[in-house]
């Protein structure tokens, strides 16, 4: 199915959002194994923040090489990470977590998601 602007096919954006985790791996050529992360979709668009920043984790990674890979279910797309700016578009991804994670335990990471710093560390995942 042929995406639209650079957007993922909604048929994997439409499972995205259904779905709790959403498997990722940074790097063209990455031989590292799948990691899980919150997806957020916003006006059909999938988005990511991570929660740590460590220097060797997802989001510096995909930083230094803008290539990766993303799983839904058994389903394997080629991805660009692309880091999402601008105070609009950070608050509906705040919107997006409060309102898909709503577990006493996921309440913490929603309200941390928040952060300054985290909301500088959001990407989004478009074809490459």
């Amino acid at each position: 199915m042929p995406t639209s602007r650079g957007r993922l096919p909604s048929s994997v954006v439409a499972a995205i959002d259904a779905s709790s985790y959403l498997g990722i791996r940074a790097g063209a050529r990455s031989g590292h194994r799948f990691i899980a992360v919150w997806p957020i979709v916003v006006n059909g668009r999938v988005f990511a923040r991570s929660w740590t920043l460590e220097p060797d984790g997802w989001y510096h990674a995909f930083l230094a090489d803008p290539l990766g890979t993303i799983q839904v279910g058994t389903r394997r797309v080629r991805v660009r990470a692309v880091p999402a700016r601008g105070t609009r578009i950070w608050a509906a991804i705040e919107r997006g977590y409060v309102e898909k994670y709503t577990t006493p335990g996921s309440l913490r990471y929603v309200r941390g998601f928040k952060t300054a710093r985290r909301r500088k560390a959001t990407v989004e995942f478009v074809p490459r």
